[in-house]
């Protein structure tokens, strides 16, 4: 079978599954949530996050690296796999976040409170997680995946599916990124990084404040009104302004 549509599938697949995980680490663990609310993670308004998707595609692929380990202990070998998928996931992880800090001026997540942190985009514990992530993948997932790829190659009429998936995904990435470039375009003139979690924070206050006076019922217009997105980022800076006088007293 074509390993275009066998790595758009997988990448489809990846970013709803990976999408899941996220809403509910968030929703139960998520030390940004305290209030415990259901979240969509990320910076696209569907249900996929591409991480993830991506990560499947690398998981998929380094799985074929294993006979090539030069190691004769089973256990050993399946061991130094792990820790590929991991730096691998890691890897991927970091060039995302580097590429919207650097070209959006906007941090999705932040790990600069966890130990021994690069830039807040990656931490050991959340290596560890990719590497327990991957054996997972390994020992449960991979052998559906492979399924899968078998089904698709018999009802390759499914392929449908697949685009019109990443028809709905690239229209959703355009219309996130129209909302990024405002966001960059405050962010370079405060010459400052808008972390995007808190930035939620203050658009979910500001649409119940809307809900509250029944001037709104959708979260969308919110966030298409260029007045409304002005004001919102406005009170994030005067917010992050307050914190670091807080600090220096």
């Amino acid at each position: 079978m074509n390993a275009f549509l066998v790595y758009a599938f997988m990448f489809s697949g990846g970013s709803v599954i990976g999408w899941g995980l996220e809403v509910v680490f968030r929703k139960f663990f998520s030390a940004s949530n305290p209030e415990h609310r259901w979240i969509n993670p990320g910076f696209l308004n569907g249900p996929y996050l591409p991480l993830y998707g991506f990560g499947l595609c690398a998981l998929y692929t380094m799985t074929m690296l294993e006979n090539v380990i030069p190691a004769e202990n089973r256990v050993v070998r399946e061991l130094i796999l792990f820790l590929m998928m991991a730096a691998a996931m890691t890897i991927i992880e970091y060039i995302a976040g580097l590429i919207f800090i650097k070209g959006m001026k906007t941090k999705l997540w932040d790990y600069s409170d966890q130990w021994g942190n690069i830039q807040g985009i990656i931490c050991p514990l959340f290596s560890l997680f990719w590497a327990i992530l991957s054996a997972v993948y390994y020992f449960l997932i991979h052998p559906y995946v492979l399924d899968g790829i078998r089904w698709l190659s018999e009802n390759l009429a499914f392929s449908f599916v697949i685009g019109l998936f990443f028809g709905v995904f690239l229209i959703d990435v355009c219309c996130s990124l129209d909302l990024l470039v405002k966001i960059r375009k405050f962010a370079a003139e405060n010459d400052i990084i808008v972390r995007y979690e808190r930035l939620r924070s203050e658009l979910r206050a500001r649409t119940d404040e809307y809900r509250n006076r029944r001037k709104i019922t959708r979260l969308l217009p919110s966030l298409s009104s260029g007045k409304n997105l002005n004001e919102i980022l406005q009170e994030y800076m005067d917010n992050l302004k307050k914190e670091i006088r807080m600090r220096h007293k």
